[in-house]
């Protein structure tokens, strides 16, 4: 649709809920996704696929509750605009509590992500090619492999948001990322390497040039060796060990243990359903020790290249870096217009859906760890018998997010300061969130730093899935329970 028919069809919509008797507020938001698919495996297409999808929400507050419809029709956006508001005036007969809303600057605007070059300019016959190039090399590696796979995505939104206050901004957003993986069977179980991350790989909001510079190919001969070596390997030894962990795996360390408690909605007890709530309903900002002092996390949505970076979030609330544990001590919640204003804030911008026919709930942008002051020598170099883990193989952690168990791809051993070159398969470690971080006594300097992207974040009823980046250094933690036996 033309941007300025788009616009006038907004304003207009708009202008008919602000008309109507009891309404606080209401905002429309127009989502406009293409996307391509490519999963390769054993060099062949396993599945190829692209689509479109265009629709529009609206959302109305009406006395303090809140009404919500979506469509895809245009043309009768007023009968959408009435479902929304009877279904506010419906939920406000069996209101607790009134919906505040957190103020917020009145913003015209566009966002666009950086890229070089456009990823849905490049030909289909190079995504396959590159795919079954790495395919070929990891094969070529490892003959005896049971199955190796490539898989890309990408993903361009165009989207339009606009509220009765006067508000309007448009974003032009670009997501792509990929993997490689290879398995291998042996001794009645499955061993897999991935690269350069597991769920799917790693994604940023850029543009072809991420793929190229992530080079499939120049690692698929590590990958595919490793993945066959695991078949053979060693247990890994069960007990208490010093680790240092790599940025692959503190991925979903950061995600699970510390991006979703920090999820104010969780903490005030409205996502509860869906993974829970969080440990942090009882601390005090300011005043909670979440880890030790090497810990510093940061989450900001503003970050070049992450894949939880935009312009502005569904409230209409700009991107912004946001102080959420400092030298160990938590700081801040991720918040949303309505949930800031329960504990007298003003939103820090999370409040994201995944598409047009969803409302907007608290999101992770990017979580990340800040770089510390070691080199990646110095962090083994302190250990005398232990385990450097990469690459997250499976996870659980209860529904508090205060208990957890990682399995990891791939573990090295560490014998006096040094990686020994010797490889353990099967590795698992334990522990409890403040306590985990609290055993941390470095992260790697800048130069390991690395933004690393998720795709596959559930949460809601009905479910969203959400794209949130988070970055880290490698990191070491003291005593931390390795393996299954009782230790």
């Amino acid at each position: 649709m033309e941007p300025t028919a788009l616009k006038a069809k907004m304003e207009k919509v708009l202008n008919f809920v602000k008309a109507q008797e009891g309404v606080d507020y209401a905002d429309v938001r127009v989502n406009y996704i293409i996307t391509e698919n490519y999963a390769t495996e054993n060099m062949k297409v396993q599945s190829l696929s692209s689509g479109k999808n265009l629709g529009y929400g609206i959302r109305v507050f009406v006395q303090g509750s809140m009404g919500f419809a979506g469509s895809q029709d245009f043309d009768n956006m007023e009968a959408t605009a009435k479902i929304a508001l009877g279904i506010a005036r419906a939920t406000r007969l069996t209101q607790k509590h009134p919906v505040k809303l957190a103020p917020k600057p009145v913003v015209t605007d566009h966002y666009a992500t950086t890229i070089e070059i456009d990823p849905f300019t490049v030909s289909k016959e190079e995504k396959l090619g590159l795919l079954f190039e790495a395919e070929r090399l990891m094969k070529e590696a490892a003959p005896e492999l049971f199955r190796t796979q490539g898989n890309l995505m990408l993903r361009h939104e165009l989207k339009t948001w606009g509220d009765t206050d006067g508000a309007f901004i448009t974003q032009d957003l670009y997501e792509i990322g990929g993997s490689i993986s290879a398995i291998a069977i042996g001794k009645g179980e499955m061993q897999i390497r991935s690269y350069p991350n597991s769920a799917g790989g790693n994604f940023a909001t850029a543009g072809w040039e991420f793929i190229k510079a992530m080079d499939l190919p120049g690692n698929a001969a590590r990958v595919g060796k490793e993945a066959l070596a695991l078949v053979t390997a060693e247990e890994c030894p069960s007990g208490v060990f010093d680790i240092v962990i790599a940025p692959s795996q503190l991925v979903l360390q950061i995600h699970e243990s510390v991006g979703h408690p920090i999820e104010l909605d969780r903490m005030l007890g409205y996502e509860a359903g869906m993974a829970g709530t969080s440990f942090l309903d009882s601390v005090e900002p300011g005043k909670f020790r979440y880890g030790s002092e090497h810990i510093t996390i940061v989450a900001d949505a503003t970050a070049p290249g992450g894949i939880g970076s935009f312009g502005y979030d569904d409230d209409g609330v700009a991107a912004q870096p946001i102080e959420v544990i400092t030298k160990g001590i938590f700081h801040n919640f991720l918040s949303s217009r309505e949930t800031a204003s329960a504990i007298g804030k003003v939103s820090n911008g999370t409040n994201r859906a995944d598409g047009w026919g969803r409302t907007p709930i608290v999101r992770m942008t990017n979580i990340s760890l800040m770089p510390g002051t070691f080199t990646f020598d110095e962090l083994i170099a302190g250990i005398d018998d232990g385990l450097y883990l990469d690459v997250n193989r499976s996870w659980s952690i209860d529904d508090r997010r205060i208990n957890f168990q990682f399995a990891t791809e791939i573990a090295y051993e560490i014998k006096q300061g040094k990686l020994t070159g010797k490889i353990y398969k099967n590795p698992i470690y334990t522990g409890i969130t403040p306590v985990f971080w609290g055993s941390c006594d470095g992260v790697g300097n800048k130069d390991y730093w690395r933004m690393m992207g998720v795709v596959n974040c559930g949460k809601g009823e009905p479910g969203q899935t959400a794209h949130c980046g988070h970055g880290s250094a490698p990191a070491r933690f003291r005593k931390v329970k390795v393996g299954v036996a009782d230790v």
